[in-house]
């Protein structure tokens, strides 16, 4: 389920990554999902929460998609996802409420798929004015939040319009 708020849409993670990793089929790199109990605190990326100790959980390589499949930016990463259905972040949730004040990387890309130069790193305290400006810069039609220290994609958002 896309989640908007005033500025932009957060897209969701694909459902066929979700439906291929929890039916355990080859994930970005053709390997096998790793299932994992969680340990508290780990960014599930289906439902843009942090899990809780002792859910089940299961860690792939994603390739986040770009706004052209040819892009030489295109990158796979690892992410967590529950290892079963959890219906997705909320319909009105908005920002990430598990993710506030946690720095990010905000990567713009233009209509090439390319990274932007209105990238930059925010700290966390403001992150729905960061996103906004970010994607009110001329030229910028996506922005992947990424975590600051591991580098693993996080969520993608478009303007709003």
């Amino acid at each position: 389920m896309t989640t908007t708020t005033t500025t932009c849409r957060l897209l969701p993670m694909p459902a066929e990554v979700l439906e291929d990793a929890r039916a355990g089929r080859p994930d970005a790199w053709g390997r096998a999902p790793v299932p994992v109990t969680a340990g508290g605190g780990e960014p599930v990326r289906c439902c843009r929460t942090d899990a809780r100790a002792g859910e089940a959980l299961l860690l792939l390589a994603f390739r986040p998609p770009l706004p052209r499949d040819d892009s030489p930016y295109e990158e796979v990463g690892a992410v967590y996802v529950h290892a079963g259905t959890c219906g997705g972040p909320a319909p009105s949730a908005g920002y990430p409420a598990d993710w506030r004040g946690r720095p990010q990387v905000l990567r713009a890309y233009d209509e090439r798929g390319w990274i932007h130069p209105a990238t930059r790193v925010h700290d966390g305290a403001h992150p729905e004015r960061e996103l906004a400006e970010v994607l009110a810069t001329p030229g910028v039609v996506e922005v992947h939040s990424r975590n600051v220290a591991y580098g693993c994609w996080m969520f993608a958002a478009v303007p709003a319009h």
